[in-house]
């Protein structure tokens, strides 16, 4: 007889809340402590990763929970003010724990689905450390495109000097 492992539970995405910070904070530490995807110091307090996460509107953060547990988060909102406020970006971050389980990429859907019902033209991250395969790898899979690369603009611990991406998703 064959026993079944049971499917997991569905992955939801949904809106972040002020209460949700103490299950957010370990993940934003661990990705800003590696330092090998964001520009952020490495030695970032939790009260300064809690203004730079928790978006207000217009813009807004959300998490990806299974069963409870926040695997992983999002912003998003206007790139720039003013007459840039009609494109888009957002940010990401994913558990350690839960990277390779499809956080990312429902994330990712996401934040593309919020940006057109938000009447947005398109979606501009500034900077995608190239270095990041799994991450390149999904915007290009989204239909983004590396627009430029500044050479040399971000310090990684593991690689050096590398570049950082400027990608774009045109929703028009």
């Amino acid at each position: 007889m064959t026993t079944s492992t049971p499917a997991p539970s569905p992955l939801v995405v949904r809106p972040a809340t002020d209460a949700d910070w103490p299950a957010l904070w370990p993940i934003v530490e661990a990705v800003v402590r590696e330092g090998e995807t964001y520009t952020y110091p490495t030695d970032l307090t939790q009260d300064a990763a809690r203004h730079l996460w928790l978006e207000r509107p217009p813009g807004a953060t959300v998490v990806a929970e299974r069963d409870g547990v926040v695997l992983g988060t999002a912003k998003m909102g206007p790139n720039k003010p003013g007459h840039g406020d009609h494109v888009g970006t957002a940010s990401f971050m994913v558990s350690p724990a839960a990277r390779g389980q499809g956080v990312a990429r429902a994330l990712a859907e996401h934040v593309v689905a919020w940006h057109r019902e938000h009447g947005y033209r398109g979606i501009q991250f500034n900077a995608v450390v190239e270095t990041n395969a799994a991450a390149v790898h999904l915007w290009r899979s989204l239909g983004f495109r590396i627009v430029g690369t500044v050479p040399g603009a971000f310090r990684s611990p593991a690689h050096g000097y590398v570049g950082l991406h400027v990608m774009y998703l045109d929703l028009g």
